[in-house]
């Protein structure tokens, strides 16, 4: 696996490296240009760079006005604010009349560490899932970030981009044949016994997860589903119908986001067990990334702990 770097810093990468190919490309940020690394963005091209201080609810508006007219606007804030704060703006002013804005939410879930509660934004892909036509997204490591920014870039439509703070290792990189496309999952490894589908940064723990599994003799697939909206149901029906029991796994809560998608879906086309592993109906608190993820279970033992338990389930 290639050096770690956190899908913020690997997504300011990518807008500064396609902004030549997409001349369209605008970007506004509510005063957060450092944290969402949209300031390199803002030093090379300040001339289609727009600082919007701290009011997201405007950013947005903005930003639709500026898709009326023919460009391709990036809207960028912690997570809480461009999903939560601006929430009825990209409703009616984004999603509602279908404009071509991307909302970008940055240090989304518990690995925020230090910021604690408040800032711990684990409801943002459930607020964004609910949006009719809101394409959602939360690559699992820089390597798919950039490959999720040109996918955004081609793609006509409101969208949401979930990414963390924590720095991860690019488990993407190591996948002979891998590619990216909104909408479809990637097996990241083949497995009869047990599915794991994860999005974000517990791919990597996913695969951690897996490894645990196969030392027992439990060889378990693994799926890393970055867009969860579209749901790649033929995925998701494929692993249930060939393995026979489902974890889901995702830094966000249980409610809302990936693990209740794919219940959903499971429980009307081919039921199997499906179990949730997440953030609990629960707020976080302040503390070291590591740590706080730890203390919420958010791990590849826990998640190993899950899948014995779907394979009981599934006997």
């Amino acid at each position: 696996m290639a050096d770690k770097i956190a899908t913020r810093a690997a997504y300011g990468e990518a807008i500064v490296a396609l902004a030549e190919e997409y001349p369209e490309l605008v970007v506004l940020d509510a005063d957060l240009a450092s944290a969402t690394m949209t300031k390199k963005f803002s030093q090379t091209y300040p001339d289609r760079f727009f600082d919007m201080g701290i009011a997201e609810c405007n950013m947005v508006g903005v930003a639709a006005g500026l898709a009326t007219c023919g460009k391709k606007p990036f809207v960028n804030s912690f997570a809480m604010f461009s999903a939560g704060r601006a929430f009825e703006q990209v409703r009616n002013s984004v999603a509602y009349p279908r404009l071509n804005v991307k909302v970008v939410g940055s240090h989304g879930g518990l690995s925020v560490g230090e910021d604690g509660a408040t800032h711990q934004c684990c409801e943002d892909m459930a607020l964004m899932r609910t949006i009719p036509g809101m394409v959602v997204c939360c690559p699992c490591d820089g390597n798919e970030m950039k490959a999720a920014v040109k996918a955004f870039l081609d793609y006509e439509g409101p969208a949401y981009l979930r990414m963390c703070r924590l720095a991860t290792e690019n488990v993407t990189d190591a996948i002979p044949g891998y590619k990216f496309e909104l909408g479809k999952g990637v097996t990241l490894r083949e497995g009869n016994d047990v599915t794991i589908i994860a999005v974000g940064l517990m791919v990597l723990e996913a695969l951690k997860a897996a490894d645990m599994l196969a030392a027992e003799g439990i060889h378990a697939r693994v799926i890393d589903m970055h867009t969860i909206k579209p749901l790649d149901t033929e995925l998701v029906k494929k692993a249930a119908q060939e393995t026979g029991c489902i974890i889901t796994s995702e830094e966000h809560s249980v409610i809302g986001g990936l693990g209740e998608a794919v219940c959903s879906y499971v429980s009307e086309n081919c039921p199997v067990p499906v179990l949730r592993h997440g953030v609990e109906d629960t707020f976080g608190r302040s503390g070291k990334a590591p740590l706080v993820l730890e203390h919420y279970g958010l791990t590849a033992e826990k998640l190993a702990e899950k899948a014995r338990q779907a394979l009981k389930l599934k006997k």
